[in-house]
């Protein structure tokens, strides 16, 4: 960046680093799902409108969602998400969010059970 540095007030610290914390916390809500990316860096699905643990998963990024995603068979169902934390509920949250985000490329084949296809993998 430079050898350039900034004096900034206590008070004008503080709001810059509210600004960064919002701008590095956003969210995307989607029509059954919710991503998060937290300022820790962290990646969290939840389910919209459930605010129990059961409905939520956190990853260590958005990174290992994906990697996650790309380790996935072409065509899979909720069962074949068999991760660390991740069960029952948490699989079929984890397959709505990949169908609902728009940098997971798929599409649905069928509800039940639930089965997701790759597209333009």
């Amino acid at each position: 960046m430079g050898t350039r540095s900034y004096t900034l007030s206590r008070a004008a610290a503080r709001e810059l680093r509210t600004q960064l914390s919002t701008a590095l916390e956003t969210e995307h809500e989607f029509v059954r799902t919710r991503g998060t990316y937290r300022a820790d860096g962290t990646y969290v699905i939840t389910r919209r409108g459930v605010t129990s643990s059961g409905h939520r998963k956190v990853f260590d990024d958005f990174e290992t969602l994906s990697r996650r995603f790309r380790d996935l068979p072409e065509t899979f169902t909720a069962n074949d998400i068999d991760w660390p934390g991740v069960s029952g509920r948490r699989r079929h949250l984890c397959c709505w969010h990949f169908l609902e985000h728009p940098q997971f490329p798929c599409q649905l084949v069928t509800r039940q059970p639930l089965t997701v296809t790759k597209t333009n993998w």
